[in-house]
């Protein structure tokens, strides 16, 4: 059991501890004319994972070369007892024997170090964003509209099983899905106060059984009004991720992350390559790049045919890797018809195509943990961008053809303002900075296609 800064209680001083046992050895017991001091009954019920209760002293260690204090114990309360029947057990079990009881292994210590970790980064971040004067929201989890364009939503219904199911079963009288991104809300609100931000659960529909995705994952999102420029949006990235990277260099969560790790070098090359200058490239470099390698790849790169998960991890390896350091790498610029609806068109687009001021953010392992763009403030550009993807009949659509982006287009018509933003993956990110290469390892309780444990 961890006890907080024992250079900081005397050694005269009582001191009650309660936690797991993590290691259990039974020696051989002493007589009480023999026991020396320190040493208490052995108790047959104490084992591994039962909670325990001690009292006793802080001493200095007889072994000061691997620890400067131990704890005398002078009284043992056994809190809760376990039995034959406890699944963990003291020796190494696969990360994916420990997602089938994702109620018990946070209990293990490298579980508990990242729940640690989640909580000192999101300490930094609300502490960062406060300094910068962003204002924290909560955005809403049911909502009218999938953002992303892609259909890959959950419906929210009240049908009962066996019952057919109609519109007018519908609870809001129309169909409504859980939130993929928060970013429209955000648009709304940072005409209102200039800056916010909002760490939120989304929810994706995927049927991608891989190790980047979750069907519930928790996106940093923010957005910021009155900006000229996607350098505005990127920096601001980097300056949120940069803190929580140096607290590692220092922090007991750090410490615990790099004794977990068998690739210590390689996590200390991530924390250090994220407070150093990123890597940039457009996206057209980056085709080009990869059209020189083509027959490496699976799927041939191609201008308008996008990135795939392979193009992604050979531009973070090739552009953000090298011997001593591991930088995140901006993809910006992408070709319009592969972005949503209200990315801003670029100032100046490329030979092959129209393209608009967004990024992806790449690391190694994750791919994709970052996605920002400027957006379309201008309600007619707007329009034509909705009109192109047919979400609209006409540039003059009524209110009933807008449907549930009506409210959105409404933002556009009264002081609208440039503004950019940016959706970060939570889980990936603290994953990448963990060393965790399995983003279910991220989350307390992962859901994914085909499993949603308690």
């Amino acid at each position: 059991m961890a006890i907080s800064n024992p250079s900081e209680t005397r050694n005269s001083d009582p001191l009650q501890q309660s936690g797991m046992v993590q290691a259990c050895r039974l020696c051989r017991p002493y007589s009480r004319q023999s026991r020396p001091e320190g040493v208490v009954p052995p108790l047959a019920s104490v084992s591994y994972g039962c909670a325990v209760r001690l009292t006793g002293s802080w001493k200095p260690s007889l072994k000061p070369s691997i620890q400067s204090h131990e704890l005398h114990v002078s009284r043992l309360d056994l809190v809760g007892p376990t039995n034959t029947s406890y699944p963990l057990q003291k020796k190494y079990q696969s990360p994916e024997y420990l997602r089938t009881m994702p109620h018990l292994r946070s209990r293990i210590p490298f579980n508990a170090a990242l729940l640690r970790f989640r909580s000192d980064a999101i300490a930094i971040v609300t502490k960062t964003l406060s300094e910068m004067a962003f204002v924290q929201t909560h955005t809403p989890i049911i909502t009218s509209s999938d953002c992303e364009g892609a259909g890959e939503v959950f419906h929210v219904s009240t049908a009962s099983k066996g019952k057919p199911r109609g519109p007018e079963d519908d609870f809001f009288r129309s169909p409504k899905y859980l939130t993929v991104s928060s970013q429209l809300h955000l648009e709304a609100l940072s005409q209102s106060v200039g800056k916010v931000w909002t760490l939120s659960p989304s929810f994706r529909a995927e049927r991608s059984d891989t190790t980047r995705h979750l069907s519930e994952f928790y996106q940093l999102e923010a957005e910021m009004s009155f900006v000229e420029s996607m350098d505005d949006v990127m920096h601001l990235i980097r300056s949120i991720l940069t803190p929580i990277a140096r607290s590692l260099g220092t922090s007991q969560t750090g410490q615990d992350l790099l004794y977990a790790s068998d690739q210590k070098e390689e996590l200390r090359g991530r924390w250090h390559g994220i407070t150093l200058d990123w890597k940039r490239i457009t996206y057209t470099e980056a085709i080009k790049n990869l059209q020189a390698s083509t027959h490496i790849f699976e799927h041939e790169p191609k201008w308008a045919a996008g990135l795939q998960t392979e193009h992604e991890k050979y531009i973070a390896q090739m552009v953000g890797v090298n011997a001593r350091h591991v930088t995140p790498v901006f993809v910006t610029h992408y070709p319009r018809l592969l972005k949503p609806f209200y990315m801003l068109s670029s100032a100046e687009s490329e030979v092959e195509g129209e393209t608009v001021d967004c990024f992806d953010l790449l690391v190694p392992d994750f791919c994709e943990i970052a996605g920002g763009s400027m957006r379309e403030h201008r309600l007619q550009p707007l329009l034509a961008a909705m009109l192109q993807r047919k979400l609209i009949p006409s540039l003059e659509p009524s209110d009933d053809q807008l449907r549930d982006l009506k409210w959105y287009v409404d933002l556009r018509k009264w002081g609208s303002v440039p503004h950019g933003g940016f959706g970060l993956g939570f889980d990936r990110i603290l994953g990448y900075m963990a060393g965790v290469p399995h983003v279910r390892e991220m989350v307390t309780f992962p859901r994914w296609v085909g499993r949603c444990d308690c």
